[in-house]
């Protein structure tokens, strides 16, 4: 049976929270990737088979609201944002945490101000090797509450795992995130280490392993990636490959079959069991059903897509890459975001900024709304989204009705 977290009910909601556990319920093996389709006439929601919170954000958030609860008299800091989600982390702080990181690695908070009475938390991206030693040094052990993700603590095993067998790791992530940087920090404790953003950057990484381009070019690329005294002539011999967990695992999957395979053409194929380390078992379970969902809800096909979450969350952002590649998308915070029928406030990836969308909502009735989230975004959150957009149609059948296939004890309403 499934672990069972204590989430707030704030998080929760009447219309997405109930489809869930009915899908969950009807499908616990999880096989059915369908999408969902909440037709209310006008208007047709069609929802992801997986989205929103995840094992390893169920996690961080039920440890982050205990350890609130039961330190009420003390100061409570966390690292960084727990997860990337504002809504999650402005209610934290209105609960009187403080960060003493932001998500991009600025110290807002000196190590001095802390003391050996205060509680420091770990976010569930974890913490590198020299932020727990800043801590103890004052007196402070993070881990007494501990939010890291149990994934990504296992990719910190496998990559001590495979230094300890003579391997380099090969981290599939951004390097200024901070998930990378606590794996980076842990790994290169027992291995040499470099991070490989993207399949461009692995075909290079190829290349320097085939002897195709000179070590030289290794230091141009990824010199600000590697661990110290990293040498590509040395430690590019045998490799494994780990990833950000956030990052699309398919992609991971392919960066290891590229350096696999230029492991092939340098050493030999009867050599690769000696050369290259098989850690697909590494893989986050919840990006790789997210990902999956994300395929079938767009080969059901839609007029658009809202896709919801933070705007430096990593694995919202790669489900707006795949949105945004079949049809128009729209990458939200929430439903304040959506002004009205005529505009629309989003988050544009490739510029990085928002931008505002005029006539965003098409005219021609019935119209088909793909509807999702990254994992780090709470139900209710949708939920708000949804009854943002439904406000805009004209005579919509009722909430109760359109849910009535997905029974419930506590009725939904509008």
């Amino acid at each position: 049976m499934a672990r069972q977290f204590h989430i707030p009910d704030f998080y929760k909601s009447p219309i997405i929270s109930r489809v869930k556990k009915y899908r969950q319920l009807h499908d616990p093996r999880k096989q059915d990737l369908l999408p969902t389709v909440l037709d209310f006439g006008p208007v047709r929601f069609i929802l992801a088979r997986h989205f929103g919170f995840c094992f390893g954000v169920e996690n961080a958030v039920e440890i982050a609201y205990r350890t609130l609860q039961e330190n009420s008299d003390k100061r409570i800091f966390f690292l960084s944002e727990m997860i990337h989600n504002p809504a999650v982390n402005q209610d934290l702080q209105e609960r009187g945490v403080r960060f003493i990181f932001s998500s991009a690695g600025e110290h807002l908070i000196a190590w001095d101000e802390l003391t050996a009475e205060d509680i420091v938390v770990v976010p569930a991206f974890g913490a590198s090797v020299e932020v727990q030693d800043a801590l103890a040094q004052r007196g402070l052990d993070p881990y007494t509450y501990n939010t890291t993700c149990p994934f990504v603590e296992r990719v910190w095993k496998r990559s001590a795992q495979l230094g300890s067998n003579g391997y380099t790791v090969v981290v599939h992530g951004k390097a200024s995130h901070e998930e990378t940087r606590a794996t980076f920090s842990h790994s290169i404790q027992n291995a040499p280490t470099v991070v490989v953003l993207n399949l461009e950057e692995a075909h290079i990484l190829g290349d320097i392993i085939r002897g195709q381009l000179e070590p030289a070019v290794f230091f141009t690329q990824f010199g600000h990636t590697c661990s110290c005294g990293f040498d590509p002539e040395r430690d590019l011999q045998r490799l494994g490959v780990v990833n950000q967990t956030t990052m699309l695992a398919s992609e991971t999957r392919q960066v290891a079959q590229i350096l696999r395979q230029a492991l092939a053409d340098r050493y030999g194929e009867e050599r690769l069991s000696e050369t290259f380390a098989d850690t697909s078992d590494t893989l986050c379970y919840a990006t790789n059903e997210n990902q999956h969902a994300t395929y079938a809800l767009i080969e059901h096909g839609a007029d658009l897509s809202l896709v919801v979450g933070g705007y430096n969350s990593s694995n919202t952002s790669h489900i707006v890459e795949l949105c945004q590649a079949a049809m128009p998308t729209y990458f939200l915070q929430g439903a304040k975001d959506i002004v009205s029928p005529a505009c629309i406030n989003h988050f544009v990836l490739h510029r990085q900024q928002v931008e505002t969308t005029q006539d965003w909502l098409p005219e021609h009735r019935p119209l088909d709304i793909a509807l999702t989230c990254g994992a780090s975004c709470p139900d209710a959150i949708v939920d708000e989204v949804l009854l943002r957009v439904l406000s805009f149609f004209a005579s919509p059948r009722t909430m109760e009705e359109v849910l009535q296939p997905y029974p419930s004890t506590t009725p939904a309403t509008v």
